[in-house]
């Protein structure tokens, strides 16, 4: 504020003196060279920092300690703002590269940075305001030719993220000594040669055929086997049929024999009783019954002898005509 009222009376009293002339004093237009100056004195006091970034304040070269927020600022004329910007900031790389198989691709390699705004200052003093060129770039290019050279140029694209976080860790560690934080990377593009893309496309042709091909070979084989199984499943089942047919048949035949068995049994038990039942009146009965009707051309005396041998004859008769028992089997 001092600074501007003496710059305004220096104007006033310019204005007066030029408008002498003689003895006698009045207006003249060089007195509005004072008023001229005295607005270029006042221009030349104010600086605008833009947002997000720091103002380093400079006197005849020289970086006072006091840097400047975003904003109006008052300044003597002689010095001088420098604006240095704070913000993200995005660079994009391209550069030719070699594998570790002495394959060229290309890179186009992004990164984006930001200066430490409390290190702004010191930033200014010890490289200037292209930090960029003469810092971050070269740096940039060796870590990206460093991190592509350790693999081969097929497995390169498969691990595209694990050289941009390689490629970060390093200039992490490299740009932070010079106040400068990395905030992401990104690899955006790898080009290579013709004859290499070729070559490529040509083996990833001959691997898709020959998984072709083993997969028809797998179903194939799974089929084969399949058909193996049911074979063997078939087989199996017969066998097992033909087991419970044997054991259902011998079952059968033990029944069988069981029946057959039992009906010798009952033969005998009921033979046995007949046997034991044949009374003289049962033998009667079944002498009578069997009788056709015609009385014998003889008879053997008149004594009951002859009677008697005739009832004998037909017991016997009637003894031979019952079922001798079956044999037990």
């Amino acid at each position: 504020m001092g600074y501007i009222v003496l710059t305004l009376i220096t104007a006033a009293i310019l204005f007066v003196v030029l408008g002498i002339s003689g003895k006698s004093w009045r207006v003249r237009r060089r007195q509005w060279l004072a008023a001229l100056g005295a607005f270029w004195l006042l221009i030349g006091a104010f600086a605008v920092v833009p947002t997000g970034h720091t103002g380093i304040l400079t006197t005849f070269g020289k970086v006072e300690d006091t840097t400047l927020e975003a904003g109006l600022h008052f300044k003597l004329p002689v010095q001088e703002v420098v604006v240095m910007d704070n913000r993200t900031q995005k660079s994009v790389v391209e550069l030719s590269c070699f594998s570790s198989d002495i394959q060229e691709v290309t890179v186009k390699y992004s990164i984006n940075y930001q200066i430490q705004k409390t290190d702004a200052q010191n930033i200014y003093k010890t490289i200037g305001v292209n930090y960029y060129d003469v810092v971050m770039q070269p740096r940039i290019e060796v870590a990206v030719r460093s991190v592509i050279a350790k693999y081969t140029a097929e497995t390169l694209i498969e691990n595209r993220d694990t050289l941009s976080s390689q490629i970060t860790d390093i200039l992490l560690d490299e740009l932070a000594t010079y106040n400068i934080d990395v905030v992401n990377t990104a690899i955006e593009d790898m080009d290579f040669s013709d004859v290499f893309t070729q070559a490529v496309e040509a083996k990833q042709v001959a691997q898709q055929e020959k998984l072709k091909a083993e997969t028809e070979q797998e179903q194939k084989t799974m089929e084969e086997q399949a058909a193996a199984d049911r074979q063997v499943i078939a087989a199996t089942a017969e066998a097992e049929v033909a087991q419970i047919q044997a054991q259902a048949d011998a079952e059968v035949l033990k029944i069988q024999a069981d029946a057959a068995e039992y009906a010798g049994q009952r033969d005998a038990a009921v033979n046995k009783a007949l046997a034991e039942s044949l009374d003289e009146t049962l033998l009667e009965y079944y002498a009578i019954k069997q009788w056709d009707g015609k009385m014998p051309d003889y008879l053997a005396g008149a004594d009951e002898s002859g009677i008697l041998s005739l009832i004998y004859g037909m017991k016997d008769q009637a003894t031979e005509e019952t079922p001798a028992p079956a044999p037990a089997q």
